[in-house]
């Protein structure tokens, strides 16, 4: 997988650079944001204020399963394989994104975890200024089903949080 972090705070950053964490998964949307941040905040000619560290969680294969029913300690590993993989491709695509906007101070964890949780931690973390995530533009209902990870890091990171909508086709 790719890099893992340890529990402990990282030092701060040098060069006195403030930190942004930029959460991503393989949706669509967590990608626009992450463009969209690297456009408004890593322009090429202009001095970089910020550190990113990009971050995307990894559901454990127990979650992603369950564990009820004969067979599924067979599947695990399947399962864990493949979100290794799809976790890995997030990172790559992040990576590929970064380098093409130029950005020289960018850090890549994937980190197993809740999603909501493994933010709010990397915010905690890193000592970050700003937390960057899509937001899917749910519903009230599917928001209260499916549960909000941009709602969720608002209220509880401890930081600036910019969630980023990818704006709807005009008609």
């Amino acid at each position: 997988m790719a890099e893992e972090a340890s529990s402990a705070p990282a030092p701060a950053p040098a060069g006195g650079k403030m930190t942004m964490v930029a959460g991503v998964d393989e949706s669509e949307h967590s990608f626009y944001a992450l463009q969209w941040a690297l456009q408004h905040f890593f322009q090429p000619a202009q001095p970089q204020q910020y550190r990113l560290v990009v971050v995307t969680a990894k559901p454990s294969a127990a979650s992603a399963v369950g564990l009820a029913g004969p067979g599924a300690a067979d599947v695990l590993p399947f399962v864990e394989a493949d979100l290794k993989r799809t976790a890995l491709r997030v990172i790559d695509k992040a990576r590929d994104l970064c380098a093409a906007a130029q950005v020289a101070d960018a850090e890549f964890e994937a980190l197993e975890g809740d999603a909501r949780n493994v933010l709010c931690d990397a915010v905690e973390r890193h000592h970050a200024e700003m937390l960057v995530v899509g937001s899917h533009g749910y519903g009230a209902i599917k928001r209260a089903v499916l549960g909000s990870v941009s709602d969720y890091c608002a209220h509880h990171a401890h930081c600036t949080v910019m969630i980023v909508k990818k704006p709807k086709p005009k008609h």
